[in-house]
């Protein structure tokens, strides 16, 4: 029995990892980062192997059915080498597509990540929430469920960047996109009119957390952000349980993963040293498809 962020399915407990588990990280590239630091946070004492598929990246130039194959297969590959006890899926993109095939597939745990309508919807007082995502997640059937089920009574304003993520990564990166692109991508999340505007951004990309700040210092006025990031490192310790006493941090234990690795500059390893990866490695799957 799975769950994912938001669900309210219980968990089987026969089926829980070992105390002090093996969690793999999934995402199309680096935004799944932000999550990374969370779970860390909340489950120190783990054993991470954070997985970037940099060479599908990014996921929203392909189409479901290419998705669907593409995770599966990066997926079947990364469980048969690392053999986690429990799987992130820090993507939007893929979890509102591709979490049913997985589990359907793997015995192992899955936690996804999907847009943060539900918290959006019960915080804002106009009544005026953007969620601010990729186009495919945008466009998903399980995006407008959510948006009926929990945000019936809001004016959801949906945007889609194709730009955002790739901004992202170019921050991490050491080489950011100036403040003219990033409100080129931004502006369309903030709606007036007369009777109110928006006062809350969903930030339904993990790799959106990443450039927050400078999101912040652009915004035309001041709304609550929702990154996803630490409902989901919740949700982790929930199904897993808190740190096992007596195991300490091993620094050595996180690794990640890149599936092309094309871009990893001075800065960019150096940052990911700094947020507790200092292993890279390569496991090369090339994209056939597209």
């Amino acid at each position: 029995m799975h769950v994912d962020l938001l669900a309210g399915t219980a968990y089987n407990p026969s089926t829980m990892p070992t105390p002090v588990p093996t969690i793999l990280v999934f995402d199309s590239g680096l935004g799944g980062l932000t999550v990374f630091t969370e779970v860390l946070k909340a489950r120190p004492d783990a054993r991470f192997i954070y997985a970037a598929d940099d060479a599908g990246f990014p996921y929203g130039r392909l189409s479901e059915e290419a998705l669907a194959a593409r995770v599966l297969m990066v997926m079947d590959r990364l469980i048969a080498v690392h053999d986690p006890e429990f799987v992130v899926v820090a993507c939007n993109t893929a979890s509102t597509l591709v979490l049913p095939y997985l589990r359907a597939r793997f015995p192992i745990p899955f936690v996804g990540t999907v847009p943060a309508i539900k918290p959006a919807a019960q915080l804002t007082r106009s009544k005026r929430i953007t969620v601010l995502a990729t186009p495919g997640t945008v466009a998903r059937d399980y995006t407008r469920d959510l948006i009926e089920t929990y945000a019936a009574g809001c004016a959801v304003n949906l945007v889609g960047s194709s730009r955002l993520a790739g901004f992202a990564e170019a921050e991490l990166a050491g080489i950011p996109v100036s403040d003219e692109d990033l409100f080129s991508e931004l502006e369309p999340c903030f709606v007036e009119d007369r009777d109110g505007r928006t006062d809350v951004v969903a930030l339904a990309c993990t790799h959106y957390p990443l450039l927050l700040e400078r999101m912040k210092r652009l915004a035309p006025w001041p709304v609550a952000w929702i990154d996803p990031a630490p409902a989901i490192a919740r949700r982790v310790v929930q199904l897993i349980g808190p740190p096992v006493p007596g195991h300490e941090v091993d620094e050595g234990e996180a690794t990640i993963v890149f599936t092309e690795g094309r871009d990893l500059n001075p800065s960019l390893r150096a940052a990911l040293y700094d947020k507790g990866l200092p292993i890279i490695a390569l496991e090369p799957l090339p994209l056939l498809q597209t």
